[in-house]
């Protein structure tokens, strides 16, 4: 047996966790900007990290992940309570946070889209479903803290999140394996995701402007 294959699942699992600590601490800073108290810190770490499988859960009709699972909700209060004490210090390496959070962003698309090809959907649902993943908890957070999701500000974010979805459904449809797939379209995920962060790329937002006279 090749060794990669039989560690490769334990790998998975533990970038998943990675990826869910990243994006709840991610959440906790949204927290530490409002000025919240302890308990709005673990709300919306927990929301921003497993929010978005959960609506991906909701959705395919599996069971939620975190409840069969809950290490990833005990990691997400973990990390947020201790962003709690240390906000000033988190604040001090937020590129470095960024940088996770673009790693987590990348296999979040790729698993979301991979549980819905699982259950027969559609490559379009698919890829909806990897956004969805990806992009939702952070929806959840802004909500919570009153400000506009970040999916529907200037951000390249979910448009990384759909680019790597639909690259994952063409690669799974044209017989790539998992493992390439995955590399394959969590790299275009993370690549476009880092060139925005690098260069301050940001999509253009309509302006308004007086309409025309009929």
């Amino acid at each position: 047996m090749d060794p990669f294959a039989s560690a490769w699942p334990a790998l998975l699992y533990w970038l998943d966790l990675f990826s869910v600590a990243v994006i709840a601490a991610s959440g906790a800073m949204s927290a530490s900007r409002k000025e919240m108290d302890i308990g709005g810190f673990a709300l919306i770490g927990v929301v921003t990290g497993i929010g978005g499988g959960t609506v991906r859960d909701l959705i395919l009709g599996y069971p939620v992940f975190w409840v069969e699972r809950p290490e990833y909700l005990g990691i997400c209060l973990v990390v947020a309570l201790g962003v709690f004490f240390l906000a000033p210090h988190v604040a001090q390496r937020w590129k470095w946070l960024l940088w996770a959070d673009a790693v987590g962003l990348g296999l979040y698309t790729v698993v979301g889209a991979d549980k819905a090809l699982a259950v027969g959907a559609s490559g379009l649902i698919a890829a909806g479903t990897g956004v969805i993943t990806a992009t939702f908890g952070g929806v959840i957070r802004d909500v919570l803290c009153a400000e506009i999701p970040l999916i529907l500000r200037k951000e390249i974010y979910a448009t990384a999140a759909a680019a790597g979805a639909t690259l994952y459904v063409l690669l799974h449809a044209a017989g790539v394996g998992y493992i390439a797939a995955l590399g394959l379209a969590g790299g275009l995920t993370f690549g476009i995701r880092a060139v925005a962060i690098i260069y301050s790329l940001s999509l253009p937002a309509y302006r308004g402007r007086p309409g025309r006279p009929f």
